[in-house]
């Protein structure tokens, strides 16, 4: 099939073609994966560009397929996906190859570390290959790219860089998606954890395991190219996602890393081991529901959304707190609590929640908690006193820089209270 796809085809072929820039667990545990099991797709029709040679080699000499373990409550699933073409796109011919599928693709997704990486590359970069690709499309044929770097904003960075290099003229017919990703994941590479959890790797020449778990219900911006489908069915659109990557964030994240400092206190290896220690289970528990959940039912009771009701954020937050101790996802406690200094920042989730309770007039005395375990891990592992409470608003000020407004005093002082506290 040449570059630019015949549209009348197109338009009567129900089939779609894929295109992926990464080849992580969100890449391939969630999207190429979905879009596989979906029957939307092509067999054979996803290409993804990745530069790690190895792992091209990898999948290439396993005939295109490649492996992930799929976490249940009940058992771990092997799952085999077929029919991928991985590229390397520092290769020349590698790079005019992806061009080209992206000139026929109908979805493409970037999954990279962060909205950094789009512009890294040069000419293997993702903006380039996407220019490249674009240049050469049909302008009539539409198609859709998912962002998934875990930014609010990654949609709109991705179409403004891409607006310096081609005409908007050129993407008309392309839109570009956000998305929120509820989905836990990761990568073991420990030999002796993949033949305990009975994982399979890869493939057959990789020397590590993709396990994520079976939650699949993403959000994604509503698609307004008419008649347009994204081809995945698990994927909820939505037409504002504001307050929705919000709940992720200030719920999910901010639990989620309230728990893993608590459990990293405590010694505890894995989030699974939470469940021998109800305690820490309630503290996380009343965080989700009375704090942050009432902060954001009250933030967006006018939305009408059934997730920002009472009843609606209470069962999304048990929900989470089961799936996050499941034992069959062995998600470390280092993990979790690794980067503190990112996750210590005032917009961030653990006192991003906190300032968000604040500004509805609830104290986030759970939430502080969490706080000063992170902090403690920090002073620990910077070798930074506090043995004051200025000692703790310099240390959180390196942290905070300018970004703190009036309210910096006050989570200075909660966590001051949480540090003092007795375990």
């Amino acid at each position: 099939m040449s570059a630019k796809r015949n549209r009348m085809n197109v338009l009567s072929d129900s089939k779609k073609r894929f295109v992926g820039f990464g080849f992580g667990p969100i890449q391939n545990g969630l999207f190429v994966y979905e879009a596989y099991r979906s029957g939307n797709f092509h067999p054979g029709g996803f290409t993804i560009a990745e530069v790690d040679p190895a792992l091209v080699k990898a999948v290439r000499d396993n005939g295109g397929r490649y492996t992930i373990n799929i976490a249940h409550a009940d058992r771990i699933e092997p799952i085999t996906v077929e029919g991928v073409t991985l590229l390397n796109p520092t290769a020349p011919s590698d790079r005019e190859a992806l061009a080209r599928a992206i000139a026929e693709a109908d979805v493409l997704c970037t999954a990279l570390p962060s909205v950094d990486f789009f512009a890294r590359g040069g000419d293997a970069s993702v903006l380039e290959l996407l220019a490249k690709g674009i240049q050469q499309r049909d302008t009539l044929i539409p198609a859709i790219i998912y962002t998934a770097e875990n930014n609010n904003h990654a949609a709109e960075i991705l179409g403004a860089e891409l607006h310096k290099k081609i005409s908007p003229r050129r993407t008309a017919a392309i839109q570009i998606l956000n998305t929120v990703i509820g989905k836990m994941s990761g990568v073991i590479t420990d030999g002796a954890e993949i033949a305990r959890l009975k994982l399979t790797t890869l493939t057959p020449a990789t020397p590590r395991a993709v396990l994520v778990e079976a939650f699949n219900r993403i959000l994604i911006t509503r698609i307004t190219l008419p008649g347009v489908t994204s081809g995945i069915p698990t994927f909820v659109e939505k037409d504002d996602l504001l307050p929705f990557e919000e709940a992720k964030l200030y719920g999910h994240n901010a639990i989620h890393a309230l728990l893993g400092y608590l459990a990293h206190r405590r010694g505890l290896q894995t989030m699974d081991q939470l469940a021998q220690h109800p305690d820490l289970l309630a503290i996380g528990r009343e965080a989700f529901i009375s704090e942050c959940g009432q902060a954001l039912c009250r933030k967006y009771a006018t939305l009408g959304d059934p997730l920002f009701s009472r009843q609606g954020f209470r069962a999304y937050a048990e929900d989470l707190l089961v799936r996050m101790v499941n034992p069959n996802l062995n998600d470390l406690v280092a993990r979790v609590i690794r980067d503190p200094r990112r996750k210590l920042g005032y917009h961030d989730r653990l006192y991003g929640t906190m300032h968000l309770a604040l500004t509805r007039e609830i104290t986030p005395t759970n939430m502080a908690r969490g706080a000063a375990a992170a902090v403690r891990s920090l002073s620990e592992s910077e070798k930074l006193p506090i043995t004051s409470e200025a000692e703790l608003g310099r240390l959180l000020e390196s942290v905070w820089g300018d970004q703190r407004d009036a309210l910096a005093a006050k989570l200075v002082e909660l966590t001051w209270s949480a540090l003092n506290a007795r375990d």
